[in-house]
This record gives structure tokens, C-alpha cells and sequence, in this order.
């Protein structure tokens, strides 16, 4: 029978330190980068947005408040259409004190798969209250057709 003394008893080990060490070193690196005035301070803005299909187009709806048409680019290569863009850093006084900020400003770059090919001489872009509406013509290959039975 083997004994088993109160100090040879396995140490429990909480599954989470790991994570926890991990978040603290990296914490500890970003703040030495910014101490260090090695990393640049621009915000980096991912527009969210929703892209659906009917049967003649994809439609992508992309949420841009703030932004102005003439800040957007948009292209389209092979099957994944590129929106790049800036939002401007509204202009406020010196001695403004911020209890929060969350309204982000600067470059933004997103990229879309789509899901399927499109016409690349019929698409259009509106930019209304805030909102960009892309609409891309799918290519005739694609675009569902109806054949007619003959008895």
C-alpha cells in the first residue's frame, strides 16, 4: 500500500493561467510599441455589411457613415471585388476631454469573395444616408434560364 504525504499531493493547475500569461506578454509588447513610437496609430475601420443574390445579381450593402463617395474606391479582380476607403477624423477642439471614443477614423480595406462570376461592365455603386449599395449583374453563363418542355 502506498502512502501518500500531504506535501507529495499534485499541484492543481488552472487550465487558464496559460492564456492569462499569454495576455499579459502581449499587453506588455504592445504598450513597448507604442512607448517606443514604433507603431503607427492609424484605425483600421472594417465597414460591416451584407451581401445577398436574386436571380440577375449579387447585391452587397455595406454600412459607411461619415464616408464620402469621393473617399471610396471599389474594384473588382477575378472573383473577389476590393473596397477601399477613409473615413476623416472630425475636427474638435484642443481642450476636449473624452469620457469614450469609439467612433474610429481613418483607412479602411475590405475583401469580398463572390460567390459566384459576375459582369464586370454592369455593375454600379450608390452611396445614400451612410449606406454603399454595390449591385453586380451576374454573368449571362450563370444567370438561371428556363427550358421549355416539348411533348
Amino acid at each position: 500500500m502506498a502512502l501518500i504525504r500531504f506535501t507529495e499531493r499534485p499541484h492543481f493547475r488552472n487550465p487558464w493561467a496559460e492564456f492569462e500569461r499569454i495576455r499579459r506578454g502581449l499587453d506588455e509588447l504592445s504598450q513597448n510599441l507604442i512607448s517606443e513610437g514604433k507603431m503607427h496609430m492609424h484605425a483600421t475601420v472594417y465597414p460591416p455589411l451584407n451581401m445577398y443574390e436574386n436571380a440577375d445579381s449579387l447585391i452587397i450593402k455595406a454600412e459607411l457613415p461619415g464616408v464620402q463617395a469621393e473617399d471610396l474606391d471599389i474594384s473588382v479582380e477575378g472573383d473577389t471585388l476590393t473596397l477601399l476607403g477613409k473615413r476623416k477624423a472630425h475636427q474638435e477642439e484642443e481642450q476636449t476631454s473624452y469620457h469614450r471614443r469609439e467612433i474610429e477614423a481613418g483607412n479602411f480595406s475590405r475583401a469580398i469573395a463572390l460567390p459566384t462570376k459576375v459582369d464586370l461592365d454592369k455593375i454600379t455603386a450608390k452611396l445614400v444616408d451612410g449606406v454603399l449599395t454595390i449591385t453586380l449583374t451576374k454573368a449571362d453563363e450563370v444567370k438561371p434560364r428556363q427550358i421549355s418542355i416539348t411533348t
